[in-house]
């Protein structure tokens, strides 16, 4: 098993740049969750990787064979990369077993209709073999989708938000039944999502895009707990910022440089009756309280039990692990 690698990788549009070199390693036996806001370049990047899209600058190599390089793109159908859509791109005319078997013409027939028979059975579909795309479920269809992203061997697979348009009462079951095929391949995997929790839960690895470059990628127990910058630590979840010079004294211990910014996520203010900083409680939504301390708000989970409600106060300290502090220029 090789990695997927993308080095220095630039792909303008006219003279917008919208990945700009770009340096990510997709290892084998692991999921990358690549995140970032609508236009980050995500999508693009992933087209780079598939070789739908040509590169301006840098390579793309699975190993050391190169697949990118400015002038030369090996076509995509060449590539032995699996790729997995939002919108499942299923044939219609095809059932799902020849759907799955539709990458396997180099085999016999009987060995390509035995290995489709087989993938459809580790996502428990060997009922729905015979039955058309229109006639499966959205749970159902995916899971074709990704059998036949599979079952060719491939080198690496990418997929791009494969499970946002699936019904919520579905998307874990099917999600964890995907990646954990995926896994079990051993080979480079790249997830595209929006989705932060999503990313945390089943990624391995995780890579933050923002207007076509990398701000950070890593181990996602890395990335979560030591941000890059506070557009990294907001990428992964919900953020309260504010400038050090604002909070009340005693509240960032030790205290932060004046002109830096101060982040912690919600786990990271502690209600603690016994602290001197106070913090009014401004609303509560389910277990999430809205709290002001002195000029600046703060979002914190309520503990199991808590009485806090809108109207009352409480002290309040900062766990140091889910705190962060940046140079203003970091932000």
């Amino acid at each position: 098993m090789a990695p997927l690698i993308a080095s220095g990788v630039t792909r303008r549009y006219g003279v917008r740049a919208v990945v700009e070199d770009v340096s990510l390693t997709l290892p084998p036996g692991e999921i990358t969750a690549l995140l970032g806001a609508s236009g980050a370049g995500k999508s693009t990047l992933l087209r780079l990787f598939a070789g739908f899209e040509p590169v301006e600058a840098g390579e793309i190599r699975l190993g050391e064979a190169v697949l990118s390089a400015p002038g030369r793109t090996v076509a995509s159908e060449k590539r032995r990369i699996g790729l997995v859509f939002q919108d499942f791109a299923l044939f219609p005319h095809l059932t799902a077993a020849r759907n799955v078997a539709f990458g396997l013409k180099h085999l016999g027939k009987a060995e390509a209709k035995a290995r489709a028979l087989d993938w459809l059975a580790r996502f428990g579909l060997s009922a729905r073999a015979n039955a058309y795309p229109h006639e499966l479920s959205g749970g159902e269809q995916q899971r074709v989708a990704i059998a036949r992203a599979l079952a060719p061997e491939p080198a690496a697979i990418l997929m791009d938000e494969p499970f946002s348009g699936l019904d919520p009462s579905l998307r874990d079951s099917v999600r964890d039944a995907a990646l954990s095929a995926v896994r079990e391949a051993g080979i480079p995997a790249l997830l595209v999502t929006h989705d932060p929790a999503e990313a945390l839960e089943h990624a391995g690895r995780i890579a933050i895009l923002a207007q076509g470059r990398l701000l950070q990628a890593g181990p996602s127990a890395e990335v979560y707990s030591r941000p890059a910058s506070a557009a990294v630590a907001a990428a992964l979840g919900q953020i309260s910022s504010f400038a050090a010079e604002a909070a009340p004294a005693g509240l960032v211990d030790p205290p932060a440089p004046a002109g830096s910014l101060v982040c912690v996520r919600p786990e990271g203010v502690i209600l603690d009756p016994a602290a001197p900083v106070r913090a009014a409680v401004k609303a509560r939504t389910h277990q999430k309280l809205h709290l002001q301390a002195g000029a600046i708000t703060l979002t914190a989970y309520a503990p199991p039990g808590s009485t806090a409600e809108p109207g009352s106060d409480t002290g309040i300290r900062l766990d140091p692990r889910f705190t962060f502090i940046f140079p203003s220029g970091d932000a």
